[in-house]
């Protein structure tokens, strides 16, 4: 972030395309090394709602990016600079500050941690016995990278990320030119757009720790994106004018749409038991899901569909979510035989079982 914000003193469309380039590169490892992180710290039924913290609030800061550029906006050629280029340095300087504090102040693992205390790095470890990543396993090898690279169910896991990382890049994207379409305009539009992430913020908690809480972290997401399904396929069949209505499920499709994404990815990182491994899914879960989809959700909401609503955005994002749905209990039948084998076979010895 330190190289992007220096050059914002420099202009033409090379320069600009650096920037873009280096910021996807250091941004590209945050958000799967942040799950990954949790991994070494967090028991399986402890995840997905630390993941939604994580989420959540990105989301929740989201909604106030609106206004905040709509602000900055203001300070075009301000000392010289064109608005854009503040809103970089402005948003760029917490994120080069912030990175001094995890430096020196965040462990890479529990036995790492000088804050706590022998016992309590002891208990730490202890409790992620039989799962959790461990800091002391070996690196990944060409056996594990490839077990983890042919094993189908955690495909399954990839697509079922890619249906849901539509929608989410979508809204958070497009919901001020949605809200727009709503018959709001500049920084009501921008203020618009606040409520549904703050409703959205408050339904991942709630579902997240349900999720984790039950075990039942696929029938959770399934059970959201049915919800979210439900209000893109409302807004899309709407009036176009019926702004109060559609603004309603604009909130509703928000809601169920970001509430599935913590419980994936707990679920997927709480049913691999190799500590490499997870962190090889995790990256191609939010490479290949992920990456895709954000870019198939910038071009689904039409300029030129505004008047309409955006039928076309409204209705592949709830196709998505039914298809979201549907793979989340595939998966939860499929873990539930594959427990029912391991437990046939176990002995009645002690054994790590699938997480749902």
């Amino acid at each position: 972030m330190y190289y992007v914000i220096n050059f914002q003193g420099f202009g033409g469309y090379a320069s600009v395309t650096v920037v873009r380039f280096l910021l996807g590169v250091f941004e590209a490892g945050l958000f799967p090394g942040l799950v990954y992180y949790l991994t070494f710290w967090y028991k399986t039924e402890e995840r997905s709602i630390r993941v939604a913290f994580i989420l959540a609030s990105a989301t929740l800061a989201g909604a106030f990016g609106g206004a905040i550029a709509y602000g900055i906006g203001h300070m075009n050629q301000a000392g010289g600079l064109s608005a854009w280029r503040w809103l970089f340095i402005i948003e760029g300087i917490p994120s080069c500050l912030s990175a001094f504090l995890v430096w020196f102040l965040l462990p890479d693992y529990p036995e790492d941690a000088n804050w706590l205390t022998i016992q309590e790095r002891d208990l730490a470890v202890q409790r992620l016995h039989i799962e959790g990543s461990k800091g002391h396993h070996k690196a990944m090898t060409w056996s594990d990278a490839k077990a983890t690279l042919v094993d189908w169910r955690l495909w399954a896991h990839y697509v079922v990320y890619f249906g849901i990382s539509v929608p989410f890049s979508s809204l958070s994207l497009f919901t001020p030119s949605i809200t727009a379409g709503l018959g709001y305009r500049d920084l009501q539009a921008q203020l618009m757009t606040v409520p549904p992430y703050a409703v959205a913020y408050l339904v991942q908690i709630r579902t997240s720790w349900s999720a984790d809480h039950f075990n039942a972290r696929g029938l959770h997401s399934a059970a959201m994106a049915t919800v979210g399904a439900a209000g893109f396929l409302a807004s899309g069949i709407l009036p176009e004018d019926a702004y109060r209505a559609r603004y309603g499920c604009l909130i509703v499709a928000a809601s169920g749409s970001f509430a599935c994404i913590p419980p994936l990815l707990g679920w997927l990182s709480s049913n691999i038991f190799s500590t490499a491994s997870v962190g090889l899914a995790i990256a191609l879960n939010i490479g290949l899901g992920g990456a895709p989809g954000q870019i198939v959700g910038v071009w689904i909401y039409k300029a030129d569909e505004a008047k309409e609503g955006y039928p076309t955005g409204h209705y592949t994002n709830a196709a998505l979510l039914f298809m979201v749905a549907v793979g989340c209990v595939i998966l939860r039948l499929y873990y539930g035989r594959r427990n029912k084998r391991i437990l046939a076979s176990s002995g009645g010895e002690e054994v790590r079982l699938f997480k749902y």
